[in-house]
């Protein structure tokens, strides 16, 4: 049972191409627990799916239109948006324009809802800073800057990468450590160190392309579209081997296409998935045109390539946790919505003594919940809007 009302917080994130606002309530008896009040994506996919990924500018330009469309709907669908009987006059406040000087379009809609409606009762903001591509944070925060300023409230600065992990406590936060974090998306390939909540060491990362990022380039040289992943999941999953051996499940069955594990038997933690994506497209090429039009061929190539990239992930893992004594997996980020990565860390860590935790689908892409959830654990950091500044390349 919810008690005890600590706070409430509007949560922003902007780092990528979606457009996210949240509304949470914050309880505690012993521990946090979280409502969510509204949790509002507007997905920018089609309009980059053309050029085969993102383009930054572009995309802030979209976080601009957005952001107070998808504010207006995560106020109203939590009950908190009022409408003000007679409309402000704001167009002089200097402080107010000079913040959003960079966001013309953003300046005008914001500025025609602060004038209609009033101050909701929430009682901080929490943005995303970084890492993320730097245009698209800004957006976020100036955003978050000028609705702090004129609502006189503070702001909670969340990094990107620990909201991914912090996507894993909005139903639960009962987490044994030391943990071992395997962060994966389009942008970050890490495992983390967890030694506590907020004390993290980063063990390993990607040396080129995340495995996110592999994937996307593979569905461009296959002609799969954007975004990559889901369209090369979607293609292995189809792929079937009619003559099976007995007691071969179809991830360990031997497929005509091999593909390289990259840094799979390396001491260390780091990944590289660049060689993968330079496997592919030789492959590729070596192909007729016939074949590589084909339905078959593109079928096992994906097949190959989601195993290949599972393998590895999957073998640093497992050996990282081993090596730290880890007891609990906490995994997070868009690659992590892969149902058959998940189906396999699942029978990986079924006989472990480890704890191995998912968030759910909908909260392991980009969203404003797990920012405002970390924000719930960053309390301490709470800063003034003036302080808040934008950091592409943030570490955790």
């Amino acid at each position: 049972m919810l008690e005890w009302l600590i706070m409430r917080i509007l949560a922003i994130e902007t780092s990528c191409d979606d457009t996210c606002i949240a509304i949470i309530e914050v309880f505690s008896k012993e521990k946090p627990q979280f409502k969510i009040l509204s949790d509002i994506v507007s997905s920018q996919v089609e309009i980059h799916k053309k050029w085969g990924g993102v383009f930054p500018a572009m995309a802030k330009r979209e976080h601009q239109k957005n952001l107070v469309v998808v504010l207006k709907e995560a106020l109203e669908k939590a009950k908190l948006l009022q409408k003000l009987e007679n409309p402000l006059k704001i167009n002089r406040n200097k402080t107010l324009r000079k913040l959003l000087e960079r966001e013309e379009c953003l300046a005008k809609k914001l500025t025609k809802f602060l004038k209609n409606y009033k101050k909701p009762d929430i009682d901080s903001i929490a943005v995303t800073i970084g890492p993320g591509l730097e245009p698209c944070l800004w957006s976020g925060i100036n955003f978050a800057k000028a609705l702090a300023y004129y609502w006189n409230l503070s702001i909670i600065p969340v990094n990107h990468i620990e909201a991914h992990i912090f996507a894993n406590f909005v139903g639960s936060n009962s987490k044994l450590f030391p943990a071992v974090c395997l962060v994966v998306s389009g942008g970050h390939t890490q495992l983390i160190l967890m030694q506590k909540i907020g004390s993290y060491k980063i063990l390993g990362e990607t040396r080129d392309d995340a495995a996110g990022e592999c994937f996307d380039k593979v569905a461009r040289i296959l002609g799969l579209g954007y975004p990559g992943g889901p369209a090369i999941a979607a293609e292995a999953a189809k792929f079937k081997i009619k003559k099976q051996p007995y007691g071969e499940s179809q991830a360990t069955v031997k497929l005509k296409i091999k593909l390289p594990r990259p840094m799979i038997n390396t001491k260390d933690y780091d990944f590289s998935f660049s060689g993968l994506k330079t496997a592919v497209l030789y492959n590729f090429k070596t192909q007729s045109k016939k074949t590589q039009k084909s339905k078959r061929y593109t079928k096992e190539i994906c097949k190959e390539t989601q195993q290949a990239v599972i393998d590895v992930l999957l073998s640093k893992t497992k050996r990282a946790a081993k090596d730290l004594k880890a007891k609990t997996i906490i995994l997070g980020g868009g690659v992590v919505a892969n149902k058959e990565l998940r189906k396999q860390f699942k029978k990986a860590f079924l006989k472990e003594s480890l704890r191995l935790f998912f968030p759910e689908l909908k909260f392991s892409t980009d969203n404003a919940v797990m920012v405002g959830v970390a924000a719930c654990f960053s309390i301490a950091k709470t800063k003034s809007w003036k302080e808040i500044e934008a950091n592409a390349n943030q570490r955790i």
